[in-house]
Order: structure tokens, then sequence, then C-alpha cells
């Protein structure tokens, strides 16, 4: 996941960060999406007009894409497969890999159909959902400030909640490491609160150009981390063939828990406008064979294995995180280490999210000293994150409560809504398909939503 916005916020620089100079001359335009009549009418055209001093090129934004999507969810994949089974857990994925992509899709679809009507050459997620609304049927035109600030303020707590995950992830495999040379001598919690101070200084770095060498360490500890896992996964020990007709279908009770650690896990809703507003050929985003459908179709292949593999390999056994799975061998511990590490440097970058937002909304308060003001909360955001994380250490629940709950308004509800508003007056269609189709969509996410989230916060009730 990464930096999503609402106006002033900056969110294609964290993207920009990634690039480096050597990368911005190759290109290849993938495929070209038709905008609607009404959209191509007038002579602004939003690609010629758009002016960026490093845009990116298909392959760079293909490789930010995979970057985002291949985050920390991936580890809970085969706690998912236990929830849904085998067989379920390969078609479920497909699924909800097809409508979370859908979903990415038709939000860059109506900007690209947006910006002739604004005469905007790139818009955040807020922005898009604002403009859809400034555009749509007249008695929605009202709402449209609300609905930004209501996707500004899930985005905030969707990358909130997503850091507390990376808090409990980063002190659940140090403990193990703790435990397995000390023995108990710490409480979990107590060393949840440790992490506070390395946590406020990772917060502390203001500038993303610093930010961006972090984050390419996280890369490389994720990559070994998961390397080794998928070592042991095939390469150590016996897969549970023995146990494999129990486990190829699980109850229906089980499942809502499989689609809000799938949607956290995959849901790229965040990470799509910054990507395309980066881009040297934003039509090339879209389209069967384009950027965002070859990114996600290999994700969901990685994702797929991991958690097949996973779950066919520890069973009923597997953990919130298959890194805390693995034992205690040495390179069992290797991979506890890389995944701590890499979820740390990540925090940062992450955390920005969280901080742009907040601090868009209170410097016009703190205009004598903006740099104190800044530091200070700073600070009290990651007191609570770490708080939160504290008060709940469980890293599947949390998971769970932010896919369900704030993925399933965002990466589902919300494009869903915004695609109907768009086409509202060009046209929804034969039959209006595109009003039953998101009618479909819907559907879905609520029962993601509702059944997801009660699940989740049933499951964090029972920690007290």
């Amino acid at each position: 996941m990464v930096n999503e916005s609402n106006g002033a916020i900056p969110a294609p620089q964290e993207l920009e960060t990634f690039i480096s100079p050597d990368e911005k001359n190759k290109e290849k335009i993938v495929s070209k999406y038709n905008m609607t009549k009404d959209a191509e009418s007038g002579d602004f055209d939003p690609f010629t007009e758009r002016k960026l001093d490093t845009p990116t090129s298909n392959m760079d934004t293909l490789t930010h894409l995979l970057k985002a999507s291949l985050g920390t969810g991936i580890l809970a994949m085969p706690k998912a497969f236990k929830a849904a089974g085998l067989i379920n857990g390969i078609l479920f994925t497909v699924i909800v890999a097809v409508v979370c992509t859908h979903c990415s899709y038709i939000l860059v679809k109506c900007a690209h159909v947006l910006y002739k009507k604004t005469k905007k050459t790139q818009m955040s997620f807020a922005e898009v959902g604002e403009a859809a609304l400034d555009n749509g049927p007249q008695p929605l035109r009202k709402w449209a400030n609300a609905f930004r600030i209501f996707i500004v303020i899930s985005l905030f707590i969707t990358y909130f909640g997503t850091c507390s995950v990376y808090t409990v992830i980063i002190a659940r495999n140090i403990l193990q490491i703790i435990q397995f040379y000390c023995g108990d001598i710490i409480n979990e919690r107590f060393l949840i609160i440790i992490l506070l101070v390395p946590l406020i200084l990772m917060a502390w770095i203001r500038n993303l150009k610093y930010l961006a060498p972090v984050s390419m360490i996280a890369n490389l500890f994720m990559a070994v981390g998961l390397g080794i896992t998928l070592y042991y996964l095939v390469g150590t020990g016996q897969l549970q063939y023995d146990k494999i007709k129990d486990m190829l279908f699980k109850h229906p009770s089980e499942w809502p828990e499989f689609f809000s650690l799938t949607i956290f896990a995959m849901e790229a809703i965040g990470v799509v406008m910054p990507l395309e507003n980066s881009m040297k050929t934003p039509r090339a985003m879209l389209g069967i064979c384009g950027v965002l459908n070859k990114g996600m179709s290999g994700v969901t292949l990685v994702y797929i294995l991991l958690g097949f593999l996973g779950y066919l390999r520890f069973g009923e056994e597997v953990q919130d995180s298959i890194t805390l799975s693995l034992g205690d061998a040495i390179p069992a511990q290797i991979v506890k280490l890389s995944i701590a590490i890499a979820v740390y440097c990540t925090f940062g970058l992450q955390f920005f999210v969280c901080i742009d937002i907040m601090w868009n909304g209170i410097k016009d308060k703190f205009t004598k000293r903006p740099e104190l003001a800044d530091y200070i909360m700073r600070t009290i955001m990651v007191t609570v994150c770490v708080s939160i994380a504290a008060a709940v250490p469980q890293i599947s629940p949390l998971m769970g409560v932010i896919g369900a709950f704030c993925f399933s308004i965002l990466g589902l509800i919300a494009p869903a809504m915004i695609e109907v508003i768009t086409y509202w007056e060009p046209g929804v269609g034969p039959g209006k398909y595109l009003i039953w189709k998101n009618i479909l969509v819907v559907i879905f996410g609520t029962f993601s939503l509702v059944f997801g989230t009660k699940d989740a916060i049933l499951a964090i009730l029972k920690d007290f």
C-alpha cells in the first residue's frame, strides 16, 4: 500500500522516490482505453496536457504496483486458506482478485472521464470521488465535498490501522527469537511498548527522499524472508497429504475470515491513482493486457501459491503470520528477523500517509513553530498507534477488521458508486448493466463488511 491523498497531499511524490533516473527512458503503450463520447468531446486532452518532471514508464509502474501489492498481507494467506479450505481458497482468491482489480480498474476509468469534464490532468482518489458527485445527478452534487472528506478519513483510518498491524508483526517475530534464546523474559505487550521509541524515530523522517532507500532495504529483507519461507514450505518437512481430505473445504461460517484477510492482503485501491498520476502513458494502465491487469494477475498467483502451500504444510496449526509457524531453526530465525526488519523499514512510508493527511488538516493552526508542531504531532500519532497494537496484539483479527471494514468500503463499495454516478448522464449501458453489475459488487462488499468485521471483532474480544 502507498500514499493516497486529498488535494494538497502529494501522493505521487512517494512513488517518484522509488524511481532512478535511468528508468525514465523506457515505455511501451500496452493498451488504450476508449473513453465515452461525452468524455472525448472538446479539445482538452488531459494526457498531452499533463506535465511531469519524472514520468514513469509502463514497466516502472508495473514494478511499483507489485511492490505495493506484495506487502505484509501475504504472510496471512495460509491462515486465510485455513478458513476456506484448499479448493475454496483457490477459487475465492481468484474471485477476490477479480473484484478488487475490477474496482481499481473502474476507478482509473472514471478518472479518465472526469479529467475531461473538470479540465484536470491529475486527481487523487478523494478528488475522483468529489468530481464524480460534482458532475453527477443534481441531487448528489451537494454531497461532493462530504464524499471527499469521507474518503480521506477512511484512508487515514485504513493506513493507521495497518501501521498498528505492522507493529504487532514486528513484535511477534522478535518475541519468538527472544523466547528461543532467553526464554519468557518479556511480555508481548511490553515488547510492543519498547518499539515505541524506534518507531517514533522512523516517523520523524520528514522527507520522502530519505525514506526511499529505507523502503528499498525493506524490499530486500522481505525478499529474503519470503524466499526462505517458500523453501521451508516445499523443501523441508512433510506436506500433510494424509489430512488433505479434511483440508479441501471448510464450513461457510469460516468464510468471512478468508474474505477479510484476503481483501486486506490484495486490495490495491490506495495505490492506483498515485501510480496513474505519475505515468507517462496513463491509458496503458487500462486494457485487457494493461499494467493493472498484468500486475494483479502476477500478485494473485503468488498469493495462491503461498496460501495453498502454507496451509498444506502446517495444516490447522498454521499461525496468523506464516513466519511464526516455521519453528526455531537458524533459517527460521533469519526469516523472522528479516520480516521484522522489513516491516519496520516499511512503517515510515506507510505512516507517512497518515501524517500527511493529519498535518494538512491542522497545519494552519500552527504557523508560529510549524516544525515543532509537526514533530509533536508525529510523536503523538505513533504513540496512539503503538497503544492500539499493545491493546490488541493480534495480527489476523486486526487485518480482518481493516480488510473487512476499511477496504470493503474504500476498495469495493466506493468505486462501484463512483462508476454509476460518473456514467449516469452518458448512459449506464444496455439494460442498465452498469447498475446491476455494481449492485453485485456492493453486495459482495457489504457481505465482507458486515460478516468479516463481526468475526474479526469477536476474535479480538476473546483476548480480553
